[in-house]
């Protein structure tokens, strides 16, 4: 339960609503429990218009309320039928009082949980974006998903429905308990005999619905997850022919969110009518007892007063009844906050150092011995690597698969930090410059491309909203991608589907190209990002580059070699270090090199290519 104190500061912001909404739940019940009070002063006044009545010595106690009507009555003379009437009115009156702040109610506490539910997704989601790329390697995007839609959903049936229905379940409670004991202390007594049996049931159950509500959080996250990586995987589960399989697994995840809500409604089942025969039990003693009591002629007990009761008890069943129902509501709000709670405890490990500033770069960048090891894998990626890159200086990175390139790219953007050593960027630590204002003036392509479920003028435009479309053709021209976008069904407004799903791989490539040149920075990185494009078109994109790339810092990450392009220097890693470093013709030179034997094979694949 302590987990649902991180919400206190979301009822301290809508006290207003929140203090309205608990007085109107007393107002609305207070109105309901005058009812019993008033059908029973009918009774009594019936049984007084007939022969032989004899006046309790102790007259019956009611609410001030219905006192002043029942003079208010009888002041103005009003006899027989008319009486009833009245008071059948006043009856009608109070219920419809009642529906009134029943209605003020709900505008006032579930309106407030809508917007408590508005600012919990808000706050997760802005956290989410404040973690950095390590976390996102450790969790899954259905777990995260399923926290900030399903989690917040139980969540907001706390800081609503439950709390309407705590409210409502205090007030009725409350009231009833005060008039019955005003009535008759010891019928009451009696009455309310069955509740602790009730109060013991509801704390063993409770418990058991607690531990089957995380059960079911946890299963459900697995669930979701199995279905969003079937989705975004339901291409090369259909090349693989593995439909059969992912509908097993799924299958085998479906069924033990399956037990586990089936459990959990099975005890549900044995619970809420367990409380109504609880409940029936209190109305047959107050039938048997009171009736006892009025044959026998003791306690000063009259018809009325055991109509009260019935009715008081009739009031009780449904928030008693409730409170299985409010407590499982707020077990599930409290696993799930648990939940949220766990990842807006964490904190980003790459975050701004103490007194980072904002640093206008010029593109001058110093590797000083550095080791990086991903932290959750232990794979070494990057070991003693020194380099200097001055202002406008164009950078190939050539090496194979898994030798260290993307990390070099990670490293610059600073989505890590560094295991040792140092790497500073126009004279000052990268750990200096404010995470933000670091990525704003770097442009980066990644070798993973990603699209946006938006239009091709959107995503190219992503790094830089205010940027006309003049000028995002201009980025598409440079990318080469211009001629394909204006055959498009609606150009530039075509929607791309999930992930770029609806484009070809080059395609995909050439717009996050284009999105990147867009955004006119000093330093841009592309990280093998023409891999699928062909040898014209990349001969074509590499001329735009060295126009563009004019007095601009650049590190290009490849396997291939470009040889159209003039690069300042060539750095070759093996296995996180550098091997060799120079200009294309000084590794040209070097025997039985790996940039040569590198060269070499691509001639020879070209050669083959073009025959």
């Amino acid at each position: 339960m302590k987990q649902l104190g991180a919400l206190n500061k979301y009822f301290w912001k809508y006290r207003l609503r929140f203090g309205l909404g608990l007085l109107f739940v007393f107002l609305s019940n207070y109105f309901n429990v005058l009812s019993p009070q008033i059908t029973g002063f009918v009774i009594d006044y019936v049984q007084q218009q007939i022969p032989g009545y004899h006046a309790p010595a102790q007259p019956a106690k009611y609410d001030g309320l219905v006192q002043r009507v029942a003079s208010w009555i009888a002041d103005a003379g009003y006899k027989g039928l008319t009486v009833v009437a009245l008071f059948g009115i006043t009856i009608l009156l109070l219920a419809l009082l009642r529906a009134f702040f029943l209605f003020l109610m709900r505008q006032t506490i579930i309106v407030m949980s809508r917007h408590i539910e508005y600012d919990q997704k808000n706050e997760i989601y802005r956290h989410y974006e404040r973690l950095d790329t390590g976390f996102y390697k450790t969790h899954s995007t259905g777990d995260l998903m399923n926290r900030i839609a399903e989690d917040v959903s139980r969540v907001r049936m706390f800081t609503g429905p439950a709390i309407m229905y705590l409210g409502n379940l205090v007030a009725i409670i409350s009231l009833s308990v005060f008039f019955m004991l005003k009535r008759d202390q010891e019928l009451t007594m009696y009455v309310l005999a069955p509740l602790p049996i009730l109060a013991i049931t509801i704390y063993y159950v409770n418990n058991t619905i607690n531990r089957k509500s995380e059960q079911i959080q946890a299963s459900l996250s697995n669930l979701t997850t199995n279905a969003q990586e079937t989705y975004s995987g339901i291409r090369v589960i259909k090349s693989f022919v593995q439909e059969k399989a992912m509908l097993g697994f799924f299958t085998k995840n479906s069924e033990t969110y399956r037990k586990n809500a089936v459990g959990l409604a099975k005890v549900e089942a044995v619970y809420f009518p367990s409380i109504t025969l609880l409940i029936g039990l209190s109305t047959l003693l107050t039938i048997m007892i009171g009736g006892l009591y009025y044959i026998h002629g003791t306690h000063q007990i009259g018809l009325n007063t055991i109509l009260e009761f019935v009715m008081y008890i009739n009031m009780l069943t449904f928030p008693v009844s409730a409170i299985g129902l409010t407590a499982s509501m707020i077990q599930r709000a409290a696993a799930s906050q648990r939940r949220i709670n766990e990842f807006l405890d964490m904190e980003p490990v790459i975050h701004d150092n103490p007194g980072a500033q904002h640093v206008e770069l010029k593109g001058a960048i110093e590797f000083n011995q550095v080791n990086f090891t991903y932290p959750h894998t232990g794979i070494e990626a990057i070991r003693d690597f020194s380099l200097t890159i001055i202002p406008g200086e164009k950078i190939a990175i050539v090496g194979r698969t898994g030798s260290g390139k993307s990390t070099i790219a990670q490293l610059i953007l600073r989505m890590y930090d560094v295991t040792s050593g140092k790497i500073s960027l126009d004279g000052k630590e990268i750990g200096e410059h404010t995470l933000r204002t670091l990525r704003e003036q770097i442009s980066y392509v990644p070798q993973d491309v990603f699209l946006f479920s938006d239009t091709v003028e959107n995503n190219i435009r992503f790094g830089r909203q205010q940027a006309s479309i003049d000028e995002v053709m201009t980025a598409a021209k440079r990318a080469v991608v211009h001629r394909e976008i204006e055959q498009f069904p609606e150009q530039y407004q075509t929607m791309i589907g999930e992930r770029g799903v609806t484009l070809s791989g080059g395609q995909k490539q050439r717009i996050s190209i284009a999105r990147a040149l867009l955004k006119n920075p000093g330093l841009i990185i592309f990280d093998d990002c023409l891999s699928a494009v062909d040898a014209r078109t990349e001969q074509e994109i590499i001329g735009n580059l060295n126009e563009y790339l004019h007095k601009k810092t650049a590190l290009i990450i490849t396997h291939r070699i470009f040889s159209l392009m003039n690069f300042d220097k060539i750095i070759v890693l093996e296995e996180g270090k550098i091997v060799e470093q120079g200009t294309h013709d000084q590794l040209l030179a070097i025997p039985g090199g790996y940039y040569a034997g590198l060269y070499e094979r691509q001639l020879e694949e070209d050669q083959a290519a073009g025959n």
